[in-house]
């Protein structure tokens, strides 16, 4: 490993690397078939002190540091990305919850997360907002001391498994944009919640829906921090989580890499190993020096952050860069490995397709750049 990881830091990522080898990567194309992922995993993952290990002490967390999330991430994602994203999911959201929340709400909702006894996913997108997250059409009117919520929320992962959602929903007028946002953290089993899972090209276990509020009434106080506030909340997270999705897909793209190196060895082809054809090993090196440095980035980041430094700007070229070199990467493995690489048998091409849903994910390589644009030419 890399000598400016701490021993505490090789230490976790060696406990997560044995667990992903022998209970995540075994049932990797299982959890594909089954499109979910079975609760004792995750309370295994929980127990281990996997899930979001940088969150405070005094609510349940370990209080590590970003750096150690993000070894987390990587080494799950190595054997089953959607597993991973259990981590990034409780740490995005247990950021929010932990920072905004009343301390008894916090407390309650982030010792579940982080003993895998409970899953939050996060709802933002909606049909017509999308890449525009300030454009929500769900409304939360007040009425006294309730809520009541009406509107559709649209791609949420993890929807029809979790326990609750942190909700985003227009407190104020259309007109106000992201002034007029508030979250809310709501139990999925609160009456007139629904949900409709879509038919995905890939990530089957983790899974995508719509959310459906019919007139759910909630009380007030499961609001998160001051009504209006919402925005600004989820913006902040997302530059953490954005750096742990880039190791979350290099993981599964190294892991297609290794297998890759390991077949060259083996596979014959006129009278000689793969290995010694360099139009096959070239490609693979290139790709070895396009992991690490994607990688190299996602740390860099994630560095910053423990250091509060910002990091808007790299946690966006994490968003981009990453999942693009690793669908790439996963790509040239499938063809090395010719008509194995094909079949259905073999892993490439589920890692392929799961890998391909975070180039749209949680932001696109379009909005990444604006990001990052409209950074620099602030500081210019």
């Amino acid at each position: 490993m890399d000598p400016a990881f701490s021993d505490d830091q090789q230490s976790i990522f060696e406990t997560a690397r044995r667990f992903a080898a022998e209970r995540v990567a075994p049932g990797y194309q299982a959890r594909e078939a089954e499109a979910r992922i079975d609760r004792a995993l995750v309370r295994e993952l929980g127990g281990l002190g996997l899930i979001a290990p940088e969150l405070p002490e005094q609510f349940g967390g370990l209080g590590l540091d970003s750096v150690t999330s993000g070894l987390i991430a990587e080494a799950i994602g190595y054997a089953d990305l959607n597993v991973a994203y259990l981590q990034i999911l409780g740490s995005l959201n247990g950021k929010i919850i932990s920072e905004h929340a009343a301390p008894d709400l916090a407390a309650e909702w982030i010792g579940r997360i982080v003993s895998g006894e409970s899953v939050v996913c996060i709802g933002l997108t909606e049909p017509r907002g999308g890449s525009d997250a300030a454009n929500l059409g769900l409304t939360a009117r007040r009425s006294g001391n309730r809520y009541i919520l009406k509107g559709e929320k649209s791609s949420i992962s993890m929807a029809d498994q979790a326990d609750a959602i942190v909700l985003f929903a227009r407190t104020g007028a259309a007109e106000d944009r992201a002034r007029g946002i508030s979250a809310f953290l709501i139990p999925m089993d609160t009456p007139g919640i629904s949900t409709q899972r879509y038919r995905d090209l890939g990530s089957h276990a983790i899974g995508r829906c719509s959310i459906f509020f019919d007139d759910v009434e909630i009380p007030a106080d499961w609001r998160l921090s001051e009504e209006g506030g919402g925005f600004v909340q989820v913006m902040q997270g997302f530059d953490f989580s954005r750096a742990l999705i880039g190791l979350q897909v290099l993981g599964a793209a190294q892991a297609s890499l290794d297998e890759s190196w390991r077949y060259i060895q083996q596979r014959q082809a006129f009278g000689a190993p793969l290995a010694a054809n360099q139009g096959i090993t070239f490609p693979l090196a290139e790709n070895e020096a396009a992991i690490a440095a994607a990688r190299q980035l996602c740390y860099h980041t994630l560095r910053l952050k423990d250091a509060g430094r910002p990091h808007t700007s790299e946690a966006a070229m994490c968003k981009w860069l990453a999942p693009k070199s690793a669908v790439e990467v996963i790509h040239q493995c499938l063809l090395t490995h010719g008509h194995y690489g094909w079949s259905l048998d073999l892993p490439h091409q589920q890692r392929l397709r799961d890998v391909m849903g975070l180039e749209i994910g949680d932001g696109t390589a379009q909005i990444m750049k604006t990001i990052v644009a409209r950074e620099k030419l602030r500081h210019a």
